[in-house]
């Protein structure tokens, strides 16, 4: 591109360089091997995208479980590509745990116990909530435009690419709600047992992520960034409520 590009100041230079270029491939063996591809009698049809074998025809060049892999091979990758981002969130999420744990401490059950643990348990529901929905905004808003751009190339089904990617970062969905939950369920005093915990951590868990989705249905329905953020709070806050 950069042999071929023409440079200010130096347009007669360039132009004389693309014509020694231009005719030394028109004299080249590729240059006639081409033309003899580009002019034998074929089948127009070879000249189309094909569907591979074994896809349906559905218009799509591959089946569903070749797009859902292939979509979440690239969103594993993606998520491994910037371990500093998991690292931050899983720092901010143990440190905010820790403010609201400090906060509630060692709550008794009796009249005032019983009110303050149930502001700490609104807290658990508007941390996971608006963590995900506003991580998953600024990070999905911006694939927006690739996403649509690869539906419309008939690449990938909308299902395929939300269900690889949700999974692709399932781990980290899980990873959350549970330092948050493993930090402050203890630090308050919520009921003792094993399989309390276990029910709280799976309730905080389908908090988070059902924010994630509803992150993903707010960025969809919004034209950019910041719109996707002045429509998040109002929206999300009902049903918190």
């Amino acid at each position: 591109v950069q042999m071929l590009a023409i440079a200010p100041n130096k347009e007669l230079e360039c132009r004389d360089t693309i014509k020694k270029i231009c005719d030394s491939f028109a004299v080249s063996t590729m240059a006639r091997d081409v033309m003899e591809i580009a002019t034998a009698e074929k089948d127009v049809d070879e000249f189309f995208l094909q569907p591979v074998n074994g896809a349906s025809r559905t218009g799509y060049r591959s089946n569903w479980w070749t797009q859902f892999y292939y979509v979440l091979w690239r969103s594993w990758l993606t998520v491994l590509k910037d371990p500093m981002l998991v690292k931050v969130r899983l720092l901010q999420t143990a440190m905010v745990a820790i403010l609201i744990g400090s906060i509630y401490f060692g709550q008794k059950l009796d009249q005032d116990g019983v009110m303050n643990i149930n502001g700490s348990l609104f807290l658990f529901l508007t941390n996971m909530t608006f963590q995900n929905v506003f991580a998953v905004i600024n990070v999905f808003s911006a694939e927006l435009p690739v996403f649509l751009r690869e539906k419309r190339s008939r690449l990938f089904r909308v299902d395929t690419y939300f269900l690889g990617k949700t999974m692709a970062e399932v781990p980290l969905f899980i990873a959350v709600p549970f330092v948050f939950t493993s930090i402050t369920y203890p630090m308050i005093g919520l009921r003792a047992g094993t399989e309390h915990y276990f029910t709280a951590l799976f309730i905080v868990t389908l908090v988070a992520n059902v924010a994630t989705s509803f992150g993903y249905f707010i960025s969809c329905a919004s034209s950019s960034v910041s719109m996707a953020l002045s429509i998040g709070p109002p929206v999300i806050i009902p049903f918190l409520i």
